[in-house]
């Protein structure tokens, strides 16, 4: 299976499902649907249309990694950051960090490849994911990211986003990088 909204209820939470709980949160997000999108260079095909006119934006780059003693992460970055994972593992003081796999994704983030996103924290919360995220996040007006499929991508308001971890017990870890 894909990890486009055609097989969202294979997943635990649809995608349906988490933007139904936002609502209900009463958080508000713009809404694009969209060719399934499963690199940073598919994405940006598309996003010239996400954006609103003189918006600063935060895209996303989501990195799923365990470290030698079998601990996950979910590590949110700017799109364009470079990455080193043993530099990545130094800064966070986590030796072996390496990514998981794609059954790995499932269970502990309850997603498919090209899916990966903050929001899978909904599930990660309760398997024990640790979430790290770019603190230059904060200073964007919105962040972009898919709502557990790759074919939608919602924006919110890094306050909203905020408040979004806060409903799911998500706590982040901010990286000054």
């Amino acid at each position: 299976m894909d990890a486009s909204s055609a097989h969202q209820d294979s997943l635990p939470l649809s995608s349906d499902a988490l933007l139904e709980r936002l609502r209900s949160w009463g958080i508000g997000f713009t809404y694009h649907e969209h060719v399934p999108l499963r690199t940073v260079e598919e994405a940006k095909s598309v996003e010239a249309a996400l954006v609103e006119p003189g918006e600063v934006p935060f895209r996303l780059k989501n990195l799923y990694l365990r470290d030698r003693k079998k601990r996950n992460y979910l590590v949110t970055l700017e799109q364009d950051r470079e990455i080193d994972l043993k530099a990545l593992g130094a800064e966070l003081g986590i030796g072996g960090l390496s990514f998981g796999s794609a059954d790995r994704l499932m269970e502990f983030l309850g997603i498919r490849p090209g899916a990966v996103s903050p929001l899978a924290m909904a599930t990660g919360v309760e398997t024990g994911v640790i979430f790290y995220m770019d603190a230059a996040a904060r200073n964007a007006d919105r962040i972009y990211m898919h709502p557990l499929v790759n074919d939608r991508t919602i924006g919110v308001t890094p306050e909203d986003f905020e408040r979004v971890l806060e409903h799911l017990g998500a706590e982040v870890h901010w990286l000054e990088l």
